[in-house]
């Protein structure tokens, strides 16, 4: 079976979803950003701090293609994962891509307190998760399937993925 990729803004539940589903399929899960910490001895808010966000960028392609050509893997990929192109189509060559939204008022209930979060270390992170919610409302779209997690609980969330696959969406 292909790979379940799960994308989707930060702070809607891609590693915690991504962990209940992989159990349940019997998959192994995989985190992009915990690799990318693991091969850097990094954290991602280091790297980002260090190195910018297109380094950040680079380094997440370069894990992709370490990794495309694996199967039966649920991976969370981070948020930003759908600004380029390249990763997407990696992806999307061996997986399904599953989207998780939610509304930014949501996300930014459920990420106000963490501090690992670097594109919101701004003045008004709720109005920066709109802004870039709306950026990139489109690269989202391409999804397999989709699922809004602004009123599930995470059980919920893998319910509905599994409905998903089984509806053949993806």
């Amino acid at each position: 079976m292909k790979n379940i990729v799960i994308i989707g803004f930060m702070g809607t539940g891609k590693t915690t979803v991504g962990k209940m589903l992989a159990q349940r399929l019997g998959f192994s899960f995989l985190d992009i950003d915990t690799e990318i910490e693991k091969t850097q001895n990094m954290t991602i808010k280091d790297i980002f701090a260090n190195f910018g966000e297109e380094r950040f960028r680079e380094i997440e392609t370069q894990t992709i293609r370490m990794i495309k050509d694996k199967s039966h893997l649920v991976i969370a990929t981070g948020g930003g994962v759908v600004t380029k192109s390249e990763n997407m189509n990696m992806l999307k060559e061996n997986g399904i891509i599953v989207c998780l939204t939610a509304s930014a008022e949501s996300i930014f209930q459920r990420v106000r307190h963490k501090q690992d979060r670097p594109l919101l270390l701004t003045e008004n992170p709720l109005e920066t998760i709109k802004e870039l919610l709306k950026k990139r409302q489109d690269l989202y779209k391409k999804a397999d399937i989709h699922i809004d997690t602004t009123n599930l609980n995470p059980m919920e969330v893998v319910s509905a993925i599994l409905d998903g696959l089984d509806k053949g969406r993806g």
